[in-house]
């Protein structure tokens, strides 16, 4: 008779990498929710052109910095995610900077769409779903990498960045593999310029009912 080999406690109790595909679930659903507040509401700066100008202007920088952020932190990682710490560059100041520029990227589409209420709630709310996502892939970096992630985490923040932390080699060794994967998010981040645009028409052109808000 054949007796089932037997799962150690300690062996079944150990964290599992985190299914990305999950977060990236979630993020969209979230983002299916909150249309109607983007489509039916206005900026209640749309009459004060120079400042809602500067607003949208200043959230497509924003945009365009995420986008570059994110490249950067992906030089660095390639493809050394989960297999050892990473200590510098943009990993010198935060330890997930993805999750970072992702949030300035998010932050600078509320700021196209000329509202500070828009911006501060989806900001808000892809910071809350990132944390919860950082935390759980961190128990899996702690249980893996041990000691040294440990002493990484006590002296770098999660994401909020610690500027003055910031420290790098003289030479980055790139993957191109990993450094092409991250193409398509630079696209999901860049098409919320014409994202923002196309919305803009649609209340300008009177084809939706809105209301404003700050």
């Amino acid at each position: 008779m054949h007796i089932p080999a037997q799962i150690p406690p300690e062996a079944a109790a150990a964290p599992r990498r985190v299914d990305q595909s999950r977060r990236i679930r979630v993020l969209r659903i979230a983002f299916v929710a909150l249309l109607p507040l983007m489509l039916f509401t206005r900026s209640a700066w749309s009459e004060m052109h120079w400042f809602f100008d500067l607003f949208e202007v200043s959230g497509i920088f924003l945009v365009i910095a995420g986008v570059l952020g994110r490249f950067w932190a992906i030089l660095y990682i390639g493809g050394r995610k989960n297999r050892t710490v990473v200590d510098e560059g943009p990993y010198s100041i935060c330890r997930h900077p993805l999750y970072l520029f992702s949030t300035l990227g998010v932050l600078g589409f509320g700021m196209m769409l000329g509202s500070l209420v828009l911006t501060v709630l989806f900001g808000g709310l892809v910071l809350v779903i990132l944390q919860i996502t950082a935390g759980r892939e961190e128990a899996f970096l702690r249980a893996s990498l041990g000691d040294d992630y440990a002493a990484y985490a006590a002296r770098v923040p999660r994401i909020l960045p610690k500027l003055s932390g910031f420290r790098t080699g003289p030479t980055v060794e790139v993957d191109l593999r990993h450094l092409r994967g991250n193409l398509f998010d630079a696209l999901v981040f860049l098409s919320f310029i014409p994202i923002a645009e196309l919305l803009e028409v649609v209340k300008e052109e009177g084809w939706v009912t809105t209301f404003a808000i700050w």
